[in-house]
């Protein structure tokens, strides 16, 4: 007993928190080496702090999403969700009113189960017309703003434009972009991630 009480604490699998990324391609690391991904690099840059959970398929909308969400809460308990969707949604021009509705549920299943949200916003390119480019950018907006949950304004900042980070079909990134990715996504995660009962941001090699 006494030799359990002066050991330092580690966390346990079961006490270390739970990071569940619901993602599309940009989070499933299209045609690049899994382990080189964002979402790799942030489980690699946590090391046994926290679970992370990649849940990304590539194509996925907010709707296929939607479907699947409700099983992986129930089978992952996160106490984060990354939320990565809409960008396969806006390419195809479908509803942005649908697709804020998928992503509403998402949220509200999440925070039901007592799981922060961290949303991150994507962009299309010019050529699906202003309009429509400002009505799919305004979904995230109004869905941070609705239900208080930070907001990655658009998770290629600094990538999108650059040809040197972008694959030849102008819509994926390359390996090269992902550690830029993760450092879009790494400000707004800190604050959750400290509010989890321990210091995990603090005590990650950044």
């Amino acid at each position: 007993m006494i030799i359990a009480l002066t050991l330092p604490s580690a966390l346990s699998a079961d006490e270390r928190p739970t990071i569940l990324v619901m993602g599309d391609s940009l989070s499933a690391a299209y045609n690049i080496e899994r382990e080189a991904g964002w979402v790799s690099l942030l489980e690699a840059r946590l090391g046994d702090e926290a679970n992370v959970i990649n849940a990304s398929i590539s194509g996925e909308t907010t709707s296929g999403g939607a479907q699947r969400f409700p099983n992986l809460l129930r089978q992952h308990n996160p106490s984060l969700v990354l939320l990565e969707l809409g960008g396969n949604d806006g390419l195809r021009g479908l509803s942005p009113q649908q697709m804020q509705a998928n992503l509403a549920q998402m949220i509200e299943q999440s925070q039901a189960a007592d799981a922060k949200v961290l949303l991150l916003g994507i962009d299309i390119p010019p050529n699906y017309g202003q309009a429509y480019r400002d009505a799919f950018k305004g979904v995230f907006t109004q869905l941070a703003d609705h239900y208080d949950v930070p907001l990655v304004p658009f998770l290629l900042e600094g990538v999108a434009l650059d040809d040197d980070l972008m694959q030849n079909d102008d819509i994926h990134p390359t390996a090269e972009a992902q550690p830029v990715i993760l450092e879009n996504v790494w400000p707004a995660l800190t604050p959750l991630l400290k509010a989890q009962g321990n210091e995990i941001a603090q005590t990650v090699q950044e």
